[in-house]
C-alpha cells in the first residue's frame, strides 16, 4: 500500500482536517486514491485508508470469515492417543470442559476473546458496510463496540497458543488435527484481513456526517492551543468545551481525565497480582492418581530440557519477559508525561514505546490458551488428566489489567512537553 504523508500547511478545508489520535497535531487529508494511506507527519499514526471497493471488500472478507468459523465448531478440531486411548474435542467444548470442572471464569474468558468478540465484530461490519436499514442510533452503537472491541479479538493469539499445544502434547502421546482446525486458521486470517479494510474515518463519515465546526483552524498547529479536541471514538474535531460527541455521543475531554491516576492504579494492581501469578500453580497434571504441579518458569524449564528450545523461548518471552517488560514501559510512560519529556528525540521515542505496548501486550495471553486446550484435550479416565490451576486466572487477570492500563493512558501527554517548547521557541515560516 502507497503512503501519502497528511497536508501540513495548507488552507483549511473543515471536513477535510483530521487530529492525530496519537500526538493531536491538526493536518488536512489529500486526496487518496485506491490503494493508499495518509499518515501523520509527525508520529506516522495511520489517519485514513482507502481501499479498492471499500464496501464490497471488508464485506466479503467477514462473511467468509463467519462461515469459516461456523465451520471450525462443527467439526472436531483436534484429537490425542495415549497408551491406545484417545481423545478428540472441538472448539466449543474448551469451554464445557471447563464448566464442568468449575473453571467459570476461564471458560467464560475463551468464549469472550476467542468466539463472540470476533463473531460480534464480522457481524457489524457486514451490517455497517452493507448500509442496513436500520435506526441511527443502532448504528452508531455498532461503530462505537466494533472499534472497542477490536482489541479484544485474541482469534490469532489463541492460534499460537494450539501450536505451543501442540509441541507439549507430543511429550504425552500422537496428536492429530481434525477437520476444523484448517477452517479455524482461515478464520484467523480472514477476520484480521476484514479489519484492515475498515478505516474508521471512513466508516462514520458514511455513518453519519461529521458535526460542523465554526473555528479558524490552523494546518499543522495542536488542537489543544487551538480549542478543539478530537473524538477517539469517531475522529470528529470538537470545540475543546464540548464533552459529548454530537455525532456517536461518546463523552471525551482535551485529555483523559485522570489518565495517569488511572493509568498507575491499573499497574499497580497488575503488578501486585503478577507475583502470586508466578509463583502460584497455572497448571495441575494428574497421571496415575499422582498429582503435579506446574508454574509458569517451571514449564518453561521443562520444555527447555526437552530439547523444545523454540517453544521454551516463546512461552518465555510471552509469559515472563514481555508481561515484566510492558509494566517497567508503562510506568516509564508515565515517569516522562508527568513532566521529564523535555525534546523532539524523547517524544519520538516514548511513543515509539507507546506502540510496542500496544501491540504486544495480549500475546502473553499464549498460556493462558495453551492451559485451555491442555485442560480440554487431557482427559483420558484414571491414565492423565490436566486441569488449570488459579495461577492461570490470576496471570490472565494481569494481561487484561495491562492491556486497560494502556488503553488508561494518553499518548498525546507524550507529545505535550514538546509543544511547549515549541511554543517557548521563536516561530518560523513553517517551512520544513
Amino acid at each position: 500500500m502507497r503512503i501519502i504523508l497528511a497536508i501540513r500547511h495548507a488552507q483549511p478545508l473543515t471536513e477535510k482536517l483530521i487530529l492525530c489520535p496519537q500526538c493531536d497535531l491538526l493536518m488536512a487529508l489529500p486526496p487518496l486514491s485506491a490503494g493508499t494511506k495518509a499518515v501523520c507527519l509527525r508520529c506516522s499514526t495511520t489517519l485514513s485508508t482507502r481501499w479498492e471497493e471499500p464496501r464490497k471488500r471488508p464485506i466479503g472478507y467477514a462473511l467468509s470469515a463467519l462461515f469459516m468459523l461456523l465451520l471450525a465448531n462443527i467439526f472436531p478440531f483436534i484429537n490425542m492417543r495415549v497408551a491406545g486411548f484417545g481423545n478428540e474435542i472441538k472448539l466449543i467444548n474448551i469451554p464445557q470442559v471447563m464448566l464442568e470442572e468449575n473453571h467459570a471464569s476461564m471458560a467464560t474468558l475463551f468464549m469472550l476473546l476467542v468466539q463472540l468478540i470476533p463473531a460480534f465484530c464480522m457481524l457489524a461490519i457486514i451490517v455497517l458496510c452493507a448500509r442496513v436499514r436500520m435506526p441511527l442510533a443502532l448504528k452508531e452503537w455498532l461503530g462505537k463496540m466494533l472499534f472497542q472491541f477490536k482489541t479484544w479479538c485474541m482469534v490469532e493469539v489463541f492460534l499460537a497458543g494450539v501450536l505451543v499445544s501442540f509441541v507439549k502434547l507430543m511429550a504425552y502421546g500422537d496428536i492429530g488435527i481434525g477437520g476444523s482446525f484448517l477452517p479455524y486458521c482461515l478464520f484467523c486470517l480472514l477476520q484480521v484481513r476484514a479489519f484492515q479494510c475498515v478505516d474508521r474515518h471512513w466508516l462514520w463519515q458514511d455513518i453519519a456526517p461529521a458535526p460542523r465546526l465554526d473555528l479558524p483552524l490552523t494546518v499543522g498547529g495542536t488542537g489543544m492551543r487551538q480549542g478543539v479536541r478530537s473524538c477517539l471514538c469517531c475522529t470528529a474535531i470538537l470545540p475543546a468545551e464540548v464533552t459529548q460527541c454530537p455525532r456517536c455521543h461518546t463523552n471525551g475531554y482535551v485529555r483523559r481525565r485522570n489518565s495517569l491516576q488511572w493509568t498507575l492504579a491499573l499497574l499497580v494492581t497488575s503488578l501486585m497480582l503478577y507475583i502470586p501469578a508466578n509463583l502460584m500453580p497455572i497448571m495441575v497434571t494428574e497421571a496415575l492418581g499422582n498429582k503435579m504441579n506446574s508454574t509458569i518458569m517451571a514449564g518453561v524449564i521443562l520444555l527447555w530440557g526437552e530439547g523444545s528450545y523454540p517453544v521454551a523461548m516463546v512461552i518465555f518471552i510471552a509469559s515472563i519477559m514481555v508481561p515484566s517488560l510492558k509494566m517497567l514501559a508503562i510506568g516509564w510512560l508515565c515517569w516522562d508525561a508527568n513532566g521529564n519529556g523535555k525534546n523532539r528525540g524523547n517524544s519520538e521515542r516514548m511513543h515509539l514505546i507507546y506502540e510496542v505496548v500496544e501491540f504486544v501486550g495480549r500475546w502473553s495471553m499464549i498460556d493462558v490458551f495453551v492451559i485451555a486446550v491442555l485442560s480440554a484435550l487431557v482427559h483420558i479416565g484414571l491414565l492423565m488428566s490436566v486441569y488449570p490451576a488459579t495461577g492461570a486466572l490470576l496471570f490472565a487477570l494481569v494481561v487484561i489489567l495491562t492491556m486497560f492500563a494502556a488503553m488508561a493512558f494518553d499518548p498525546r501527554l507524550t507529545w505535550d512537553r514538546l509543544n511547549e517548547t515549541i511554543k517557548k521557541e521563536p516561530q518560523g515560516d513553517g517551512k520544513q
